[in-house]
């Protein structure tokens, strides 16, 4: 755009001196590089921090899906990367171990009761003792948390969604056998109800950025177009700034000026949705500082959306 410009004045001059509207001399002479400097300093480079501009990702949660119980996989419904919502099945596991657990539980349970009928009937008619009594009950009480228990194990059997979203990379089928070991899961679920974007935007152009700001993206999975939006949130920590517990003493490191990320939400919430998890564009966010400078960052942007069409990069 800089140079633009001064193309347009260094035409604009060339047609006054031809028109002998102005002199030719050393005044004239040096003065595209007086407008190059004072458009530098006056105008391109207050617009990075009044209207920045940053490459943007968009990120989606993805839940490492591991069963609460272990068995043999018997039934895998879903296929990978089409849409589900939450509740719906994503495979079953062998209830026949669990179920016969529960029944088991339920006869002792059952037995349990009866006796503890008896023990209070004896009680009443003071044949009985309250200590029987009140162990009975414990012992009931505790069988009853086991079927709890049991219930819970033969419930977990079938695993859903916890969220609208979709499976991804699915290697998971039946006649496997799966754990509920916590560092073994066995499908990947990518959670589609909230869509992050994130601008990352350089710390020496970020010091009037605040929510409620209006952006502007364009991505290059829709080349040509511009989609705003507005800025959520300035993240306030990077990992380079977070303190790790340790044994050790601290590590210097070379220091670097890392940028922060700008969360924003698209207007067009539907195409927000329509967008893969890691699809990459660019964000121009508009404060309220500069505002001469904005519409040459709009222009620019739209550069950047056209040039999509051919630039893979």
């Amino acid at each position: 755009m800089i140079v633009v410009l001064l193309n347009v004045y260094l035409a604009l001059l060339f047609i006054l001196v031809k028109l002998r509207v102005v002199p030719f001399n050393l005044f004239w002479k040096v003065s595209p590089v007086i407008v190059l400097l004072l458009l530098l300093v006056g105008l391109f480079i207050p617009m990075n921090w009044g209207a920045p501009q940053g490459p943007a990702l968009v990120v989606r949660q993805s839940i490492a899906i591991v069963p609460d119980v272990a068995g043999e996989v018997i039934d895998v419904p879903v296929a990978a990367n089409t849409p589900l919502k939450a509740g719906e099945i994503l495979f079953k596991i062998d209830p026949t171990p669990y179920r016969s657990q529960l029944k088991a539980l339920e006869a002792q349970y059952k037995l349990q009761e009866q006796r503890l009928s008896q023990m209070t009937q004896l009680q009443s008619t003071g044949s009985g003792r309250a200590f029987d009594v009140e162990q009975r009950q414990a012992e009931a009480d505790q069988l009853k948390a086991q079927l709890e228990g049991a219930q819970w194990n033969l419930d977990k059997t079938v695993i859903r969604a916890p969220a609208d979203g979709y499976v991804t990379n699915l290697a998971l089928r039946k006649g496997a056998r799966v754990s509920n070991l916590p560092l073994s899961p066995v499908m990947s679920f990518v959670d589609t109800a909230d869509t992050i974007i994130g601008v990352e935007i350089n710390q020496i152009d970020a010091r009037y950025i605040a929510p409620g700001q209006p952006v502007e993206l364009t991505f290059k999975f829709a080349p040509g177009q511009v989609f705003p939006g507005q800025v959520e949130s300035v993240l306030q920590a990077i990992s380079t700034g977070q303190a790790q517990v340790s044994g050790a003493a601290v590590t210097p490191i070379a220091i670097q000026s890392a940028p922060f990320v700008v969360r924003v939400k698209l207007d067009d919430q539907a195409f927000a949705a329509s967008l893969p998890a890691g699809a990459t564009g660019d964000a121009a966010i508009f404060t309220d500082r500069v505002k001469a400078a904005h519409i040459i960052r709009k222009v620019l942007l739209r550069q950047i959306a056209i040039l999509n069409y051919v630039n893979p990069f």
